[in-house]
C-alpha cells in the first residue's frame, strides 16, 4: 500500500488540509492526479529540526534515517486525559518534485514536497503515568494489522527527537510485524521491544 498511502497524502499536502493524524481516502481517480516527476522519489540521510529548549535557547536535532530515530509531535486528541503528544519512528526521509495535474488544481505548478515514512507508536492506555505516580508514560508500536501502523508525515509537524527507553521486563516480540527482516527495523534487528517508556 506504499504508492497509494502516499499518493493520498501528498494529495492531502498538495489540497492544503490539516494533519488530522488520519489520512484522508481518496478515490484512484483522484490519485491518478497526482503526477510524481520521473517516478521517482529521492531519499535523504538526515533530518535536521529546529526547536526551543525548555530554557528559551534554540537547538537542533539532527537525525539519521539508518539509525530509525524517534520523533515526537503535537497530538491531535482532545478531551480530558488525552497524552500530548504522538510518536512515531522514522523509516525514511524523502522529497519529490510532484503536480497535482486535476481540472480544479488551484495550483498546478511543480512542487517539492517533503515527507517522512514512519511507523506509528501508541499509548497503552492501561498503563498510569505522571509526576504524582513517578511513572513515565509508556508506549508500543501500533501492530501491522492496523491499516495505521505506518504512514506519511510532513517533517514541519515535527517538535523535536524524542528518547524512547525499552521496557526490559515486557521483554520483545514478533506479534506487532511478523516479517523478521523488515525495512522498518534497525539492520541486524528481528523482532521489537513489546514496548517503551518515554523519557520526560
Amino acid at each position: 500500500n506504499f504508492i497509494p498511502q502516499l499518493k493520498n497524502h501528498l494529495l492531502s499536502r498538495l489540497l492544503g488540509l490539516d494533519f488530522d493524524g488520519d489520512e484522508h481516502e481518496y478515490t484512484a481517480a483522484q490519485r491518478d492526479s497526482v503526477i510524481i516527476l520521473g517516478n521517482k522519489i529521492y531519499h535523504h540521510k538526515v533530518l535536521r529540526v529546529n526547536y526551543t529548549t525548555y530554557d528559551i535557547r534554540r537547538n537542533q536535532d539532527s537525525m539519521n534515517s539508518h539509525a530509525h530515530c524517534d520523533i515526537m509531535i503535537h497530538s491531535c486528541e482532545s478531551g480530558p486525559g488525552v497524552h500530548p503528544y504522538w510518536y512515531a519512528r522514522v523509516i525514511g526521509i524523502f522529497h519529490a518534485s510532484v503536480v497535482h495535474a486535476d481540472a480544479t488544481a488551484t495550483n498546478r505548478s511543480l512542487q517539492c514536497i517533503e515527507f517522512l515514512w514512519v511507523r506509528w507508536f501508541g499509548i497503552d492506555p492501561d498503563h498510569r503515568y505522571g509526576s504524582h505516580r513517578a511513572h513515565l508514560p509508556k508506549i508500543g508500536f501500533v501492530p501491522e494489522s492496523d491499516p495505521c501502523a505506518f504512514g506519511f508525515l510532513d517533517p514541519s509537524l515535527v517538535i523535536r527527537g524524542c528518547h524512547l527507553i525499552p521496557t526490559f521486563a515486557d521483554g520483545r516480540t514478533l506479534e506487532l510485524l511478523s516479517c523478521p527482516d523488515s525495512i522498518a527495523r534497525t539492520a541486524g534487528e528481528v523482532d521489537d521491544w513489546a514496548s517503551y517508556y518515554v523519557n520526560m
